[in-house]
Order: C-alpha cells, then structure tokens, then sequence
C-alpha cells in the first residue's frame, strides 16, 4: 500500500480519496481510523438559558430546525446551536445525516424505523420518547448508511449475524 499527500494551495476543504480495488477489513479499518481523528476534532458548543455547554457528540440525537433557532437534542434535553443546518453537514462527522429539510440525525442513536410507504417514516431512539420523521426523498440512502454501517460491525467482530 502506498501513501501519497498532494499539496494544493487553493483548496477550501481538505480531501481525503481511498483508491482501492476492493472494501476489506483493512480498508475498513483505514476508514474508520480516519473518521475518528476528525470527530475528535469536532467541537461544538451548546447554548441553553444563558450558560454554555459542551457535550460529546455522541449524546446528540438529533438536529433540527424551526426556520429560526438550530437545535441539539440529547434523550432528555435541548440546547441551541449556533450553526446553520448545512453548516452542521459540513463539519458533522459520518454518523449524523440529514433525513429531512429540517432534521441531521446521529444514526448511531437509532433505535427504530417504522417504514411509511406513502409519507414519511418515523425515527426512533435509544432510552427517549423524542422521534423525528424521515423524508421519502432520504430513506433510500439512510437505508444505505445504515447497511454499511452493519456490514462493517459484523466484519469487525464487534455484532454476530447468522444468515
């Protein structure tokens, strides 16, 4: 396996490409290794009745928005954030999607869906009574996300699956 860094001068965001033939355990590894460092480097504070928080980003449930105020749920409370919702994409690390116009979930917080063929599906969470409705338009790549998410747990020993 080779390394190579490119410097380029006038680049907004870093980059970082994974070329391989195929998606092993090492790659995998690879990957995950990578998404770590950045959400360890991902801090946000938290806003409620005047004081600031900081909370590891694993607490939070959900995002969402009201078209005025930006808000973090945790399973028992809500705090103001100061982003924007595509401002939250942006710096968000792997584990949080957008699954509507108004809502960036924390996938690993998932507990439940229950699919809606005709509108959305409603989103629940672990050890909260708080949901939120995933949009048609998202659920074929949540659906995705949370396959992968699964692939890569079973190859890393760390869930049993039997077919």
């Amino acid at each position: 396996m080779r390394i190579k860094i490119e410097l380029e001068n006038n680049l907004e965001d870093e980059e970082i490409i994974i070329k391989c033939s195929k998606v092993d355990k090492k790659i995998l590894d690879i990957e995950q290794a990578i998404s770590n460092v950045i959400q360890s480097e991902v801090k946000l504070s938290f806003l409620k009745e005047g004081k600031e928080y900081y909370l590891p980003l694993e607490d939070i449930l959900f995002f969402e928005t009201n078209d005025i105020n930006i808000y973090a749920h945790t399973a028992d409370d809500t705090y103001n954030v100061k982003y924007r919702l595509y401002e939250l994409e942006e710096i968000l690390p792997h584990n949080f999607m957008r699954v509507s116009k108004s809502t960036i979930l924390n996938l690993e917080q998932i507990y439940s869906i229950e699919r809606n063929l005709t509108s959305s599906s409603l989103i629940q969470f672990h050890k909260s009574h708080k949901q939120v409705y995933v949009s048609r338009y998202y659920y074929k790549e949540l659906r995705e996300r949370l396959r992968r998410k699964k692939k890569f747990m079973i190859k890393k020993g760390m869930i049993n699956y039997e077919k």
